[in-house]
């Protein structure tokens, strides 16, 4: 009798085992596909309020928000890596981290290099100092002026686009992109008076608008370029895109991921929006 208690006692055991196994596979076995075991490594620049900035020595904004509520369906811990914009692809790409979270706008260009999980929709505006009396409406009214810009823009070959094909053959001289490796420093730019205008995501404007003091005005009449924003994963990592898919629609169906995009008053596009980001301008 002894012997069957001490048999069914260790089947039992063996039961127990096999269910906490069944149980916590699917995180471990997703945790050996990130490149630090039980974390999400995200690539962020974090210098670009609303999206991702610094607020009392942590991450925040919508990216980081959005970041920690995708790593906390997959039972991962979060851990953002600071990057500037233009070296984001190339060290996702070098496995510095998993996913490039930081207002990465979808491009079919940047789609023949990474692929995508697109999240929020959103545009370019132009601004100027408020006491300037030039008042561009549009990319055309730009000709002859100097635009500061975030490097690694993907509006930049598109104003290179109205420069050559535009201005140029009309004698207005060329739009001179002048590229930083921050936004801040393109602002600093234009407060300077080292550029005209600048131009930057609509949803960053908004928030420079908030805390310029009236210093600043938008002279875009329009959203310029609108494009969709989405999380760069390597081609690679199915294994990893498939996970964060999943947790996004599990976001979904809880309500939290409307709640975030309400907080910060942006949207999610839709499959035409994203089909027409990818596919790129009609030609």
């Amino acid at each position: 009798m002894f012997t069957q208690i001490l048999v069914a006692s260790r089947l039992g055991a063996a039961h127990a085992l096999a269910a906490f196994m069944l149980c916590t596979a699917a995180p471990m076995a997703f945790a050996a596909a990130t490149i630090k075991a039980d974390s999400l490594t995200v690539g962020s620049d974090l210098t670009y309020p609303p999206y991702a900035y610094m607020d009392g020595g942590k991450p925040a904004g919508f990216d980081a928000d959005f970041s920690r509520l995708l790593a906390s369906k997959l039972s991962l811990a979060p851990v953002f890596v600071d990057t500037r914009f233009p070296d984001l692809i190339l060290g996702m790409r070098a496995r510095r981290f998993d996913t490039v979270a930081s207002a990465l706008y979808v491009t079919p260009e940047r789609t023949k290099l990474i692929d995508f999980i697109p999240y929020l929709k959103t545009g370019a505006s132009l601004l100027v100092l408020a006491s300037s009396q030039y008042a561009p409406a549009g990319p055309e009214a730009l000709c002859g002026k100097r635009v500061a810009s975030i490097k690694g823009a993907s509006w930049t070959p598109k104003l290179q686009k109205v420069s050559r094909e535009t201005c140029q053959p009309k004698g207005q001289g060329e739009i001179k992109v002048l590229e930083f490796p921050t936004s801040p420093e393109a602002m600093m730019a234009l407060r300077s008076q080292a550029a005209d205008a600048m131009i930057e995501d609509a949803a960053v404007v908004h928030g420079m608008l908030a805390q310029s003091k009236d210093s600043l005005k938008v002279t875009s009449t329009s959203l310029l370029y609108p494009i969709v924003i989405g999380l760069g994963i390597n081609k690679e990592s199915k294994e990893l895109q498939n996970a964060l898919n999943g947790a996004l629609q599990r976001a979904r169906d809880s309500g939290e991921y409307q709640a975030l995009l309400a907080r910060y008053g942006l949207e999610e596009p839709s499959p035409a929006e994203v089909q027409a980001a990818l596919a790129g301008p009609a030609r």
